[in-house]
């Protein structure tokens, strides 16, 4: 099996339980990890023997414009989008990660991290 990883990936989105999140909105970070078989590929050098991993960003983005109230709910969206466009995907693993979280002090981030 092979990982292949995007990380990274930066959305502008509207996710969180607070009502100022869902106008003002805020920064996250994504980082995605794929466990696949590419003996195919390795050998054939065909992007069309492994998983496309422009076809999967877009994926991710897709699902970061829809809002929810929980970072596990996008996580699993993204989780269940990938799996069902890519079936050779044996497992996924998303961590979604809140820049600046409105929680009344100064961090970083918060986040998840989900496998299915």
């Amino acid at each position: 099996m092979t990982t292949i990883s995007i990380e990274g990936m930066e959305f502008f989105a509207y996710h969180g339980c607070f009502p100022e999140e869902n106008i003002i909105g805020t920064r996250f970070v994504l980082d995605l990890y794929l466990e696949t078989n590419t003996n195919e590929a390795e050998v054939s050098d065909e992007l069309s023997k492994t998983v496309n991993y422009m076809e999967v960003y877009q994926i991710v983005k897709k699902q970061m414009a829809i809002k929810s109230n929980l970072l596990e709910h996008v996580g699993r969206r993204i989780i269940d989008e990938v799996k069902a466009c890519f079936p050779q995907v044996a497992q996924v693993e998303v961590k979604v990660k809140k820049m600046n979280p409105p929680l009344g002090g100064k961090m970083d981030f918060v986040s998840v991290t989900l496998k299915g």
